[in-house]
């Protein structure tokens, strides 16, 4: 896998990151993605939905589908408690809600503590992340949500 650090996405010298936990396991995403953290609140269930796809809520007037994204990064599904949250991010010019156990920081970390993804035999397991952030406090994963999305993405489009 390439360096990160080279990539166009990262211009700066730090990244700012909200980090956030599902399971036992922390990862982040870059702010510029995010637009709101919700506290947990029930969705509509969506019957036939895809496995991921917790149902939908009214985000002021505006349907948004709520995602479990443990259950899309290959985990067990997330039993919702007063910690968990509903991350609302812009994923390719469309809202998605993004269920997670708890948020933990919003950080500003040093690009080069950004390690890139091991090179490990699970398809398309590295397309989901891009890369490391190694901390005093151990490692977190930063999800890239627009190639995690692009086929979720592409079915809203068809839908609407």
């Amino acid at each position: 896998m390439a360096d990160p650090t080279t990539s166009p996405i990262f211009e700066t010298d730090t990244l700012e990151i909200i980090a956030f936990h599902l399971h036992d396991q922390e990862f982040c995403v870059k702010t510029t993605t995010i637009r709101e953290i919700r506290g947990w609140a029930p969705s509509t269930p969506i019957p036939h939905s895809p496995k991921d796809v917790v149902g939908v809520m009214n985000l002021r007037g505006t349907v948004i589908p709520i995602i479990d994204l443990a259950v899309k990064l290959g985990m067990r599904q997330t039993e919702p408690s007063e910690r968990s949250a509903i991350i609302v991010a812009e994923v390719h010019g469309h809202a998605l809600g993004l269920v997670v156990d708890r948020v933990s920081d919003i950080l500003n970390v040093p690009i080069e503590n950004l390690q890139p993804v091991p090179e490990i035999s699970v398809p398309g397991g590295t397309t989901y992340s891009d890369g490391i952030i190694a901390q005093p406090s151990g490692m977190i994963c930063l999800l890239n949500l627009e190639h995690m999305f692009e086929q979720t993405v592409s079915e809203i489009e068809a839908a609407a």
